[in-house]
């Protein structure tokens, strides 16, 4: 079969020294010029996933705010997300070790939602119940690309206004004029949203390439879009890569909500499969199997349609309902349709090297080899993939070399999941 080399991807690691005293100066400055009564309730937006130290930044913001007299309570801002229900929503953040005990702060959950109005364009402005009748809503989120479409703000404080604080009906909304329209919608939205709820700022999360707290960032309600777009494009320089931009074979051990809200992001893969809007030029995969769902996915395969090739295990993990779900509020329906199913990894494996066809030679076929499409430091690829790099400026280390072989149930006998999780 294939000799694959272990390869260490270096990427930029900018990384945040004291988690607690940037959290803490950054709600200080942004807060001791607001007005709030003493035992003032305050929302805190809790529900993205895969976020680095997301318990701790949490807890500390709560901490931060009972010190003054505060009253915090967490509120689940996650869209459609936890099958749409205030219980399943619970159950999504106790499963990313948000509870009332880690973070110190009550969590009030619900899908009921408060119309705030419509915007010059005629778009509804939804925002959840708790969170708009509280003294005041702390956003928190992640700032990243998003893996739908691009814009000024993609994913992080604006989107959670809009569609994780919309829930599934404000979701819905925004997304039902397409990918081509979202970024507009977002901004648009989460514009009227922050002149007419009591958001006092944003807390911005930028992470790393190897999924680190690089920085977290206070963000006023005066600026905060301009200030969005810049930690955005900070964000994005540090985004890992795939070593090359055109890959023959691309294997996926894991996909899964936790690693991306697409299961596996398109950014980093290359592949978009949104009608309308046109495939990215590189990276080029010519075909993808994806091996595996995530346990802390729990059962949402949101992104498996991105895929050519995968097995029966994974499948049999799927929630059909969670995805679908996730899928129909997204509007992105090609990207929860089942791609060739095979009974072991060997086969879905052997299948996609068939699948290149006879004119491609073995010993030039680009084979790359990741645990998920987050982790991307450690990964296994083949020697064209290596000989490419060497004339590009990447860094890299080689680490080890082994044969691509399969154990006596055609499981992959060598994972990255295994090597860089357990």
């Amino acid at each position: 079969m294939f000799e694959l080399y272990e390869i260490e991807q270096q990427f930029p690691d900018d990384k945040l020294s004291n988690l607690k005293e940037k959290v803490h100066s950054e709600l200080k400055r942004h807060l001791e010029n607001k007005s709030l009564p003493k035992n003032a309730e305050i929302a805190i937006t809790a529900g993205s996933r895969g976020i680095s130290n997301i318990v701790p930044i949490l807890k500390e913001t709560a901490d931060f705010l009972k010190n003054r007299g505060f009253k915090p309570f967490l509120v689940p801002a996650m869209g459609s997300h936890g099958r749409a229900t205030a219980e399943g929503q619970i159950e999504v953040l106790r499963h990313l070790g948000i509870t009332e005990d880690t973070v110190g702060a009550e969590i009030r959950s619900s899908m009921e939602v408060e119309l705030l109005g419509h915007t010059p364009k005629g778009q509804p402005v939804y925002m959840d119940k708790n969170a708009y009748h509280s003294d005041g809503i702390l956003v928190i989120n992640r700032i990243k690309a998003h893996t739908a479409f691009r814009g000024r703000v993609e994913s992080g404080l604006s989107k959670m206004v809009t569609i994780g604080l919309g829930k599934i009906k404000g979701a819905t909304f925004v997304h039902s004029d397409g990918a081509l329209k979202m970024a507009g919608n977002i901004e648009e939205v989460s514009l009227f949203a922050l002149k007419n709820s009591p958001v006092l700022m944003g807390l911005a999360i930028i992470e790393n390439g190897y999924d680190e707290t690089a920085d977290i960032a206070g963000v006023s309600v005066e600026n905060w879009h301009s200030r969005e777009e810049e930690l955005l494009h900070y964000s994005k320089a540090m985004m890992p890569s795939l070593p090359v931009n055109e890959i023959d074979l691309l294997l996926v051990e894991e996909m899964g909500k936790c690693f991306s809200g697409t299961g596996m992001d398109p950014n980093i893969i290359g592949r978009w499969r949104i009608d309308g809007v046109q495939e990215p030029e590189y990276p080029a995969v010519s075909k993808l199997a994806v091996l595996d769902l995530a346990e802390k996915s729990f059962g949402n395969a949101q992104g498996i349609g991105l895929a050519d090739f995968t097995t029966q295990k994974l499948v049999d993990k799927m929630d059909r309902k969670s995805t679908y779900t996730n899928a129909l509020t997204a509007t992105y329906l090609r990207r929860a349709m089942l791609p060739m199913i095979y009974d072991t990894e060997k086969e879905a494996v052997e299948t996609a090297v068939y699948s290149l066809g006879p004119k491609i030679a073995m010993e030039k076929i680009k084979i790359v080899q990741i645990p998920n499409t987050l982790h991307l430091n450690r990964i296994f690829a083949t020697l064209p993939v290596i000989k490419e790099m060497e004339k590009s400026n990447r860094k890299f280390n080689i680490k080890d070399t082994h044969k691509l072989s399969f154990d006596q149930n055609g499981d992959l006998q060598r994972k990255l999941t295994v090597h860089q999780f357990s």
